[in-house]
C-alpha cells in the first residue's frame, strides 16, 4: 500500500532535480540536430523493429525529438511547460515528479512494442499495411508518430488536477481556471482517442497512462494513500515546520493520540484531505478520526 513511500526512502536520493529543464534542453539539442540534418530524426525515433535489431540507443534518443516544429508558439509552450513542471516538482517533490515523467516514457516504449506485436496479427489492419510496406518501411513510418508530446500533456493534466483553481490567461487575454482547461483538453483527448485507429489509440493511451496510474496510486486508500493535493500540503507544512520550530521538535505528530515520528521512527503519518486545515494523523487514526470542519 505504501510502495512509493518505501521506494522513495530507498532510491529517492537518485532522483533527478530540474527534470523539466533537462527535457527542454533535450528538445533544443533535437532542434539543432534537425537543423543540421533533417534526416537525423529517423536515427533517433522510437522504432521497436530496429531496437530489436541492435539499435538500442533509440530507447533514449526518442526523448529529444521535439514535439512540434520550431516557432514562436513552440517557445511559449515550452516556457509554459517548464513553469508547470517546475511547480509540480516543488509541490510533489523531486522523486514523485521523476516517477510521473518516467512512467509516461516507459509506458510509451511499451506501447511501441505493443504496436509491433499487433502488426503481426492478421485480424488487424496494421498487418495488411505492414505486409504492403514491408516491416522496415512500416515501422519507420510508425516510429515518426512517437514523441513526448502526450507526455508533456500529462504534465499539464497533473498540474490541473493538483492546482485546479489556479488562474491563467488564455491567449494572454482571457482569465480562466486551469481545471476548465484540463477538462476541455481531457475531452479533446477522448475524442481524438475514439477517432484514431488502433495504432493511434495505443500511442495516445500509452503516453497518458502515467496520469491515470499515478493518480490512482496516490488516491486515498491506494498506493501512497494520499492525493497529489495532499502531497502539496505535506510539503508546505513540513517547510513551515522547519522554519518555525527547532530541529528537536518531532517532524510528524498525530492530532489524535500525539504519537510522533521522533519517538516512533517507523510509524507512518498522513494528512487528511477532508479536514479543514493541516491535520496529520498516524496510520491508526487516519481513517477513524472525526473530520475537522
Amino acid at each position: 500500500m505504501n510502495f512509493l513511500n518505501k521506494l522513495e526512502r530507498k532510491i529517492g536520493k537518485y532522483a533527478i532535480p530540474n527534470l523539466s529543464l533537462y527535457l527542454i534542453l533535450g528538445y533544443v539539442l533535437g532542434y539543432i540536430l534537425e537543423f543540421i540534418s533533417p534526416a537525423v530524426r529517423d536515427f533517433l525515433t522510437l522504432n521497436p523493429y530496429l531496437i530489436l535489431h541492435g539499435q538500442i540507443w533509440r530507447l533514449v534518443t526518442w526523448i529529444i525529438i521535439p514535439p512540434s516544429s520550431f516557432d514562436l508558439f513552440t517557445i511559449i509552450m515550452l516556457m509554459f511547460y517548464y513553469s508547470v513542471g517546475t511547480n509540480l516538482e516543488r509541490t510533489w517533490g523531486t522523486f514523485y515528479y521523476n516517477v510521473y515523467l518516467f512512467m509516461g516514457m516507459i509506458f510509451t516504449i511499451i506501447g511501441s512494442f505493443l504496436i509491433m506485436g499487433i502488426s503481426y496479427v492478421p485480424a488487424f489492419n496494421s498487418f495488411i499495411i505492414r505486409e504492403a510496406y514491408g516491416p522496415a518501411a512500416y515501422f519507420l513510418l510508425v516510429a515518426r508518430s512517437f514523441s513526448t508530446y502526450f507526455v508533456n500533456m500529462s504534465i499539464f493534466l497533473g498540474f490541473a488536477a493538483t492546482f485546479p483553481d489556479v488562474q491563467v490567461l488564455l491567449m494572454f487575454i482571457i482569465p480562466i481556471k486551469v481545471k476548465w482547461m484540463g477538462i476541455a483538453y481531457g475531452a479533446l483527448l477522448i475524442v481524438q482517442f475514439l477517432q484514431s485507429d488502433i495504432v493511434g489509440k495505443i500511442i495516445i493511451g500509452a503516453s497518458l497512462l502515467n496520469f491515470v496510474v499515478f493518480f490512482l496510486m496516490t488516491r486515498s486508500g491506494i498506493g501512497m494513500r494520499i492525493s497529489p493535493r495532499q502531497v502539496r500540503r505535506r510539503h508546505e507544512y513540513n517547510r513551515e515546520v522547519r522554519r518555525a520550530k527547532p530541529a528537536s521538535v518531532a517532524k510528524h505528530k498525530c492530532a489524535i493520540c500525539g504519537k510522533n515520528s521522533e519517538d516512533n521512527p517507523d510509524a507512518e503519518f498522513r494528512f487528511c484531505s477532508k479536514c479543514n486545515g493541516n491535520y496529520e494523523y498516524c496510520q491508526d487514526h487516519l481513517f477513524t478520526h472525526t473530520h475537522v470542519k
